[in-house]
């Protein structure tokens, strides 16, 4: 599956600045956010806030409000999912640093990724994740293909400026309904 510009995510990722960086790892974790029992609301709307005026200085102490408001530290909601969703902002970085925004990023990527390949119908084979970040999105199912569509649109949209901010949103509130409906049904059916 290749993206508009012909490059793989990991290129994606590898190719963007401290703005696109932070929007595309917040994005990631916005959208998992339904795996979350309870209503989280706009918990990340002030992450979005800082990530929109490009502030760094205010960056980690938007992010260790968001975990207080998650409860990220005392692990909260106990499933494996929701431990994992909790660790995505744990290790988000304090330092608004290109190196630090890149390491965080592409580990919510990969955990994306994964989250929502295990709600597609067949099992996620070994690699697949992997795979699909550099580039090859042979066999994957519809959630874990429609989340990599999803983190490569951000990652190009951002990269035009703060008007792509507001593109990479819209991708996470669309991406969170669809997980959160891809639950509610399978919950229904449990």
């Amino acid at each position: 599956m290749a993206s508009a510009t012909g490059r793989n995510l990991l290129e994606l990722i590898d190719g963007a600045d401290e703005r696109g960086l932070a929007a595309a790892g917040l994005a990631c974790l916005d959208r998992c956010l339904p795996l979350l029992t309870g209503d989280r609301g706009d918990v990340l709307r002030p992450v979005w806030a800082v990530v929109a005026r490009g502030d760094g200085a205010a960056w980690g102490e938007a992010v260790a409000k968001a975990r207080v408001e998650l409860d990220v530290a005392d692990g909260g909601d106990g499933t494996e999912d929701a431990r994992a969703v909790r660790g995505m902002l744990a290790q988000a970085p304090a330092a608004w640093t290109a190196d630090a925004l890149r390491a965080w990023t592409s580990d919510c990527s990969a955990t994306a990724l994964a989250l929502h390949g295990r709600y597609d119908a067949a099992d996620v084979p070994d690699g697949l994740v992997e795979r699909c970040r550099a580039g090859d999105a042979d066999g994957a199912g519809p959630l874990l293909a429609g989340e990599l569509r999803r983190q490569q649109a951000v990652l190009e949209t951002v990269a035009h400026g703060p008007t792509g901010l507001r593109r990479a949103r819209e991708l996470s509130v669309e991406g969170g309904r669809v997980l959160r409906a891809v639950v509610s049904r399978r919950a229904r059916t449990a």
